[in-house]
C-alpha cells in the first residue's frame, strides 16, 4: 500500500537526519524531494503545493529540542500534516433510528461496487448487523448473479426483482428487509463507463425516493487522477456523505488517497485492502499517515488479533506457554488463525520499525503451508509428544506431506530451539516472550 511513495519518503528523512539542525536551505531541499515524491505518487498538484506550503511553515524557525533530531521533528510535523491532508478523524457510517439503515453505494463501473458490497454486508455483520443486499445494477451483464454468488457465500440474503427501475426496486427491498428483520440494507447501484445524465439522474430519483441514511462513492485506488476527477463531479451532482477507496493493495502510486478528502470535502469511510471478502478496514487518517511514513500500525494489528483470536484458546496457550507445555498442535491452531489475519507481510509490516527493514525482503506464504502439512501428516500422537519421531516416521511424515526429510528435520530443530526459549521465559507473560512464529519468519 503506497510503498513506492514510503520509500521516497524515508530516503528524504534518512537525509534530513544527518544535519545537525533545521534551516531554511535544507528544509527546502528536502521538501522538493517530498513535493516529488508526492507528485509521482499522482497526489493532486494542488494538493500537493497546500501541503508542502503548510509543512515549510511549520518546520521552518521550529526550535529543535536536544532529544528530537532534525529528521525526528521534520517526520513528526509531515505525520501531523498527512493526517490532517486525510481528514484528522475517522468517521462512522450512520444508522437508522427505525430500521432498517439504508446504505446506497455509487461509482462508475469497474470500481469494485459490487464486491464492497459484500465487503461491507460481510463487516457490518460481524459487529452484530443483519444486513440484505440489494441488486439494482440492471445494465451489467451478470451483475445480480454476481451478488446473488457473494450473498450465498456470505449467507446473507439478497434482494432483486430482476430487470426493472431501480428506484422501485430498491424501495420494495425496504419492506422485504422488515418482513426478513434486517436492520441494514446495502443498495448496489449500477455504474457507467463514465459520468452521463441518465446514471445521475437514475441516482436521483433513487436517492429523492429512498433517502438514504448514508451514501459512499466507491472509488478505484489504482485510477488516480481519475477517481479524484469522478469523485467531485459525484460530490457535486449527488451529494454524498463518504469515500470508499478499494484495490489499495495493489501497487498503484495511491494519489488518489491522499487527494480525494482535500478536493470533495467528504471523509473517506473505508479502504479495501485484498480481494478476500474479509479484506477491507475502516478509514483512520492517523494509521495510513504512519503506514505511509514507515511508521507501522500496531493498532490495526491489535485490532486483527481480537477479531480472530478465540479468547479461550488463548488463554490456555498462555498457560501452555508459562508451562512450557506447547507442542505442535497448538502451534498447528496458531498457523490457522494467524491466517484469518491476512497475509503474513502484510502483517509483519504493521509492526513499527520492522516493515522499513523489509523493504526488499519478501515473505514466502508457502513456508505457512508447508509446515501445516507436515504437522499434519503426523498422528495426534506424535504432535503431543515430538520425542517420538524417529527417523523411520520423519520419512513417512515426508512422504505424507510431500516434503523433504530435510523440511521435517528443519521444523523439529525450530520447535526445540523454541521449547529452550520457553524454559527461560517460564512463569512470565506470553506478551513479554512473544515472537513470530518459528520457522516462518
Amino acid at each position: 500500500m503506497l510503498e513506492d511513495l514510503t520509500h521516497r519518503l524515508e530516503a528524504v528523512f534518512k537525509k534530513l537526519r544527518g544535519y545537525g539542525k533545521l534551516t531554511e536551505e535544507n528544509i527546502a531541499d528536502s521538501l522538493k524531494e517530498v513535493r516529488r515524491a508526492l507528485l509521482e505518487a499522482d497526489v493532486n498538484y494542488k494538493v500537493v503545493k497546500d501541503f508542502i506550503d503548510s509543512v515549510q511553515n511549520k518546520a521552518v524557525g521550529e526550535e529543535v529540542f536536544r532529544s528530537v533530531t532534525p529528521g525526528q521533528l521534520i517526520v513528526k510535523i509531515v505525520h501531523d500534516e498527512l493526517v490532517r491532508l486525510l481528514g484528522s478523524t475517522s468517521t462512522q457510517i450512520k444508522t437508522a433510528g427505525i430500521p432498517p439503515t439504508i446504505i446506497m453505494l455509487t461509482g462508475l463501473q469497474g470500481s469494485g461496487k459490487t464486491t464492497f458490497a459484500g465487503k461491507l454486508a460481510a463487516y457490518l455483520r460481524k459487529r452484530g448487523r443483519k444486513p440484505m443486499l440489494v441488486a439494482a445494477d440492471v445494465y451489467r451483464p451478470a451483475a445480480i448473479q454476481q451478488l446473488k454468488v457473494l450473498g450465498k457465500s456470505l449467507d446473507v440474503p439478497v434482494y432483486d426483482e430482476g430487470l426493472g427501475a431501480p428506484e422501485n426496486i430498491c424501495f420494495n427491498a425496504i419492506g422485504a428487509a422488515r418482513s426478513q428483520m434486517c436492520d441494514t440494507i446495502i443498495l448496489d447501484t449500477a455504474g457507467r463507463l463514465h459520468i452521463d445524465d441518465n446514471m445521475m439522474s437514475e441516482l436521483t430519483r433513487v436517492k429523492n425516493r429512498l433517502r438514504p441514511h448514508e451514501i459512499l462513492f466507491v472509488a478505484d485506488g489504482m485510477t488516480g487522477q481519475d477517481a479524484v476527477n469522478t469523485a467531485r463531479e459525484f460530490a457535486e451532482r449527488l451529494d454524498f456523505d463518504g469515500v470508499v477507496l478499494t484495490k489499495m493493495d495493489g501497487d498503484a502510486r495511491g494519489g488518489a488517497a491522499l487527494s480525494i478528502r482535500a478536493v470533495t470535502g467528504k471523509p473517506i469511510k473505508f479502504m479495501g485492502i485484498g480481494e478476500k471478502l474479509d479484506e477491507i478496514e475502516q478509514f483512520h487518517p492517523d494509521r495510513l499517515a504512519s503506514r505511509i511514513l514507515g511508521m507501522g500500525d500496531v493498532v490495526t494489528l491489535v485490532e486483527k488479533a481480537q477479531e480472530t483470536m478465540d479468547k479461550e484458546k488463548a488463554a490456555r496457550l498462555e498457560q501452555k506457554f508459562k508451562k512450557a507445555e506447547f507442542d505442535l498442535e497448538d502451534f498447528l491452531d496458531q498457523i490457522q488463525q494467524i491466517k484469518k489475519m491476512g497475509s503474513l507481510e502484510s502483517l509483519i509490516r504493521m509492526i513499527p520499525g520492522i516493515g522499513r527493514q523489509l523493504n526488499d525482503v519478501q515473505v514466502d506464504e508457502r513456508n505457512f503451508v508447508r509446515v501445516e502439512a507436515i504437522i499434519n501428516s503426523m498422528t495426534r500422537e506424535e504432535r503431543r509428544n515430538p520425542n517420538l519421531l524417529n527417523g523411520n516416521r520423519r520419512k513417512r511424515i515426508a512422504n505424507g506431506s510431500g516434503t523433504r526429510v530435510q523440511d521435517v528435520n528443519q521444523l523439529m530443530n525450530q520447535f526445540a530451539q523454541m521449547k529452550k526459549m520457553m524454559k527461560k521465559f517460564k512463569g512470565k507473560s506470553m506478551r513479554r516472550a512473544g515472537s513470530l512464529p518459528f520457522g516462518l519468519s
